[in-house]
């Protein structure tokens, strides 16, 4: 701590002086006070305790410096900020809960290297504490040494991060319909943490128990989860989770995949779909469980003895005929139990070979009836093209000739240039 100033001791002294120390009531009178020279406070406190209460004696509301109350995950890092309106020419002053001063305006008291100096100025005193332990919470003092002395507190809250969660109690090999107890336990947590379960997607309720550390800071949380397990969480992972303020939303858990023997399921499938008569056959006998099915027996009802015993699931027929339709099952079987699966089998005629030449002469009269029909429109297009010009020529002959007679039907005779005969035209207009 660095020398104090020159007022701050003449008010020590002369508190010391006062018979047994004492305090100025609100009338202006000195006020006894048990105060024994031997066992005086340190510097700060001893200035502090003497208030000075006379109204005229009132110190400006601005000398009063204020801080905040800080959360800090332990290993963190805290800044400490201290601020004032009115310094009245007198530094701030950081304190820690064991009353050891850590800085003096700019000027180091403590020798520790996790605390530093953010900021020194007469209105701001700022330090930061690296690294911060659970033994850093506490009570953090600023003052300011006017008259009286003028404090503030911050208190300084310290997390303490949960350890990963450990799941105990799983015993393998677990049988369908039993009951599973597994436990979760977390420490270290400060405030005690929370933990949760999770089946797949599906959320468990457990019994949580919160126990004190040796330390007297932190907690151990446990808790407790019963099941009945089915076939269906063969597989499953069993997570626990640990919830607290110092993870910050972060996630962590533990989980545990469990295993669960149950008797073998089957279903027989056939390839291809819909057999036909001389195709080949495969019948595939799917079984599943856990362990899986090591063995597969054919039957067929009505005959004897067992068509096949194998680990080969597939029953398979090479050319089927007529007289293999009926029913077979299928008996899947581990050391868990067995399971028998039923397929009815009935085969089809076989599939019509189309003709290569049948279908050679279609295609060739249907192009012959296309050929028709387009010879067919072809031939009423030009048959009326031919009537509609038709017409126009004997019209145009009748217009043209001025020698026509006027009866109704005149006979021209022609006389052909050539020997051999006459030709002779009629023209009815």
């Amino acid at each position: 701590m660095g020398a104090p100033s020159a007022v701050p001791l003449l008010l020590l002294f002369v508190c010391c002086w006062a018979p047994g120390g004492a305090n100025l009531s609100q009338d202006g009178y000195w006020q006894e006070q048990d105060l024994e020279l031997g066992t005086l406070a340190p510097l700060d406190e001893a200035i502090s305790s003497t208030v000075w209460s006379s109204p005229d004696l009132l110190a400006s509301q601005d000398s009063q410096p204020w801080t905040s109350d800080e959360t800090v995950v332990a290993g963190g890092t805290v800044v400490l900020k201290c601020q004032v309106k009115d310094h009245e020419e007198s530094s701030l002053q950081w304190s820690n809960p064991a009353q050891q001063t850590l800085y003096f305006g700019e000027k180091r008291a403590l020798r520790d290297n996790r605390i530093q100096l953010v900021r020194s100025t007469p209105h701001e005193l700022s330090i930061s504490i690296s690294n911060v332990a659970l033994a850093d919470e506490g009570e953090y003092t600023c003052s300011i040494f006017t008259m009286p002395v003028r404090t503030a507190k911050s208190l300084v809250t310290v997390l303490g991060i949960p350890q990963k969660p450990i799941i105990t109690g799983y015993r393998s090999s677990l049988r369908e319909k039993d009951t599973a107890t597994l436990n979760c336990q977390s420490s270290g947590s400060k405030p005690a943490a929370h933990l949760t379960w999770r089946k797949g997607d599906q959320e468990l309720r457990g019994e949580q128990k919160v126990q004190e550390d040796p330390n007297g800071k932190t907690f151990t949380v446990s808790s407790s989860v019963t099941f009945q397990v089915t076939r269906e969480d063969d597989g499953t992972n069993i997570v626990c989770s640990v919830n607290h303020e110092s993870l910050k939303g972060a996630d962590r858990s533990t989980s545990q995949r469990i295993e669960v023997l149950y008797t073998p399921t089957a279903m027989i499938r056939p390839d291809p779909p819909h057999p036909r008569e001389g195709q080949k056959l495969l019948l595939h006998c799917e079984g599943r469980g856990n362990p899986v099915p090591q063995q597969y027996l054919w039957v067929k009802e009505g005959s004897e003895p067992p068509l096949k015993m194998t680990q080969d699931s597939a029953l398979i027929f090479p050319f089927l005929n007529k007289s293999d339709s009926g029913t077979y099952g299928c008996t899947a079987t581990s050391n868990m139990g067995s399971y028998t699966a039923y397929f009815t089998l009935n085969v089809n005629d076989p599939s019509p070979v189309p003709s290569s030449s049948s279908t050679y002469h279609a295609i060739i009269g249907g192009i012959v009836a296309f050929i028709v029909f387009l010879l067919l429109i072809l031939l009423i297009f030009l048959g009326h093209y031919l009537i509609r010009h038709k017409g126009t020529y004997l019209t145009h002959e009748a217009k043209g000739s001025d020698d026509a007679p006027d009866a109704d039907t005149a006979i021209i005779n022609a006389e052909g240039g050539q020997s051999g005969g006459d030709d002779k035209k009629e023209y009815f207009i």
